[in-house]
């Protein structure tokens, strides 16, 4: 009798003992989370099915980047990515109602202005950039194309020029500050009126739209970003810091000219204001596929995908301050500051 009691005294001993040794075991293995659960079960395998991304023309090169190296940890992912102006873009979903999990827009301002609050909660800047005048060795005059000149050799009834549309892409109402702002540097009151009068057949819905339009010679020069005449391995002349957008510097100046665009409702304007160039993204709040569309924005955001936009011309600015902080998923928070 006492043999059997202590048998089983021994018995559950040893059962007890074996599961604080498990228990010890599981908690010290470093690819559990605190919760216990490890991180492959949340792993990079796991993520399927579609990701919508409505992005800027101008980031169209870095994206199809992005799309690949981020299918290389998801290959289960589908990403149906859609160029556009980012005016576009915004209406695409306030407008037409089109299913999208991420929007990235060449200005923050497109997101904080059309899509907050109704479509999106919290905005975040990512990159850079600065306007460029870019042409091709056809180009006539550009042999002396120079920062004291560009503006004597557009005019000329000889040369065309093209920009892209105010109302649908902020590389065109960029381009108008740029002009305005130019008028000023080179203290030739009317000069932004003069050029903005002259070549408006040429005008096209997005920045990529004008490299078709350069590359046949339709034109000889285009306003467009410093990123995209590098993608594509086009010359171009670098404006002054006073009028190219993109010193933070020089913020206060830059907001001494704006235009008007087309706002969300019919007969409504928005003011766009001179300030240095942000990109920024946000998830949408009815985005269809948020699980995927989390893994893609922390990866866009991360060290990989920073050096990805930065291989194609465009810095990064992470982490960055938004007006929105507070409704940044918590995931996400490294990546933005207070504003």
């Amino acid at each position: 009798m006492k043999n059997s009691r202590l048998y089983r005294e021994v018995l559950v001993s040893l059962c007890l003992l074996l599961v604080v040794i498990l228990f010890v075991a599981q908690g010290c293995d470093p690819a559990r989370t605190s919760k216990g659960k490890a991180l492959s079960d949340e792993g990079e395998a796991t993520l399927k099915g579609e990701l919508v991304i409505f992005h800027a023309g101008s980031l169209a090169v870095p994206f199809r980047e992005l799309k690949s190296a981020f299918r290389e940890l998801h290959p289960e992912v589908e990403i149906k990515l859609e160029a556009g102006g980012s005016v576009a873009n915004a209406r695409k979903v306030v407008d037409l109602g089109r299913p999208c999990d991420i929007m990235a827009v060449s200005d923050y301002k497109v997101i904080d202005e059309m899509l907050i609050p109704g479509y999106a909660t919290w905005n975040i800047k990512f990159a850079a950039n600065e306007m460029v005048i870019v042409y091709t060795p056809q180009s006539a005059y550009h042999e002396m194309l120079d920062s004291l000149n560009w503006y004597s050799v557009l005019s000329r009834q000889d040369v065309r020029y093209a920009r892209s549309d105010p109302n649908q892409d902020p590389c065109g109402y960029r381009t108008v500050l740029t002009l305005k702002l130019a008028g000023e540097y080179y203290g030739m009151p009317g000069l932004a009126e003069l050029l903005l009068s002259k070549d408006n057949a040429y005008i096209r819905p997005k920045e990529v739209d004008l490299l078709a339009l350069l590359e046949t010679g339709t034109v000889d020069y285009v306003f467009n970003y410093r990123s995209v005449a590098r993608q594509h391995q086009l010359p171009f002349l670098q404006l002054p810091p006073e009028i190219n957008l993109k010193e933070p510097e020089l913020a206060s100046h830059y907001a001494t000219v704006s235009t008007d665009i087309n706002g969300r409702e019919p007969g409504e304007k928005i003011t766009m204001t001179g300030e240095p160039m942000l990109y920024s993204m946000a998830i949408l709040t009815s985005a269809p596929n948020p699980s995927n569309a989390m893994a893609f924005a922390d990866f866009l955001l991360s060290g990989k995908g920073r050096q990805i936009m930065e291989s194609c011309g465009q810095p990064s600015v992470v982490p960055s301050p938004t007006a929105s902080y507070d409704k940044v998923p918590e995931q996400l928070r490294v990546y933005a500051t207070r504003e």
